[in-house]
């Protein structure tokens, strides 16, 4: 049994480009269209650059922390899309300041976008140099909105492209729950690890007893905790998807 599941690996991720993609078009949009003699204090594009990185950056996280905890994995993921949804409604906003409404599901603009498709990404041994020249071929299939000189059209292409990366994000914490429901978390993989490992070195004592619950062998064990610390007992070899136990006491009265 593996004990550490496979880390990393965000960048073969659509959901990592589209982040990547906010984070970069974030500030250029606040550049652009946020003149620093409105936001004197830098609240808004400071606001608004935090929260995309906060999407992007926490992907990486949670990527990076799926060895050893999916329950981490999937709180970081959830985090990310959190963030996105509060840049989601600084645009919103921006449009509401200047009257305009956010393009309807029959816009045209809104159709093509909405078809848009990123490219199948293949990365070698050199991922850091490999992904940016892929980033270099993703980043033109949005340029017809985000390079238009109107804000009001990059702030609704933004928010096209943040719906569509929530979306996919719901769908991997979703994908990530299921795993950990399937596989189990790390420090259910370090039990059965140790177990395995103990039990290649362990011999069966041969007095032992079946397992009343499967029949199994049973090994002798010692509480760890609570009134009966210290105490031994005999433990289902098959533990923890067996949990039957039966009192030290009780097989040495039978001999």
């Amino acid at each position: 049994m593996t004990l550490f599941d496979k880390c990393g690996g965000y960048r073969r991720l659509h959901t990592f480009t589209y982040a990547t993609v906010i984070h970069l078009e974030t500030i250029s949009f606040c550049k652009r269209f946020i003149p620093w003699q409105q936001d004197q204090l830098g609240k808004t594009a400071g606001q608004m650059i935090g929260a995309a990185r906060s999407g992007r950056q926490n992907i990486i996280e949670g990527s990076e922390r799926s060895s050893t905890s999916k329950e981490t994995e999937m709180k970081l993921t959830d985090v990310a899309r959190a963030s996105m949804a509060e840049l989601l409604g600084d645009y919103e906003i921006y449009l509401a300041e200047r009257d305009a409404i956010p393009w309807s599901k029959d816009d045209d603009n809104r159709k093509k976008i909405s078809s848009l498709m990123l490219p199948k990404i293949y990365l070698g041994d050199d991922q850091l140099h490999e992904y940016w020249g892929y980033y270099q071929r993703v980043k033109p299939i949005f340029s017809p909105w985000l390079d238009n000189k109107d804000g009001v059209v990059v702030a609704n292409a933004m928010i096209l492209i943040l719906q569509r990366t929530m979306a996919m994000l719901k769908n991997q914490i979703k994908q990530q729950g299921d795993i950990f429901l399937e596989q189990g978390g790390f420090r259910e993989r370090m039990y059965k690890s140790r177990s395995a490992v103990r039990d290649d070195k362990t011999v069966l004592d041969e007095n032992a007893p079946a397992c009343p619950k499967c029949g199994k062998p049973m090994r002798k064990r010692s509480a760890q905790q609570g009134k009966y610390s210290g105490s031994e007992f005999w433990g289902c070899s098959a533990y923890p998807e067996c949990k039957g136990i039966v009192n030290v006491d009780a097989t040495d009265a039978v001999k």
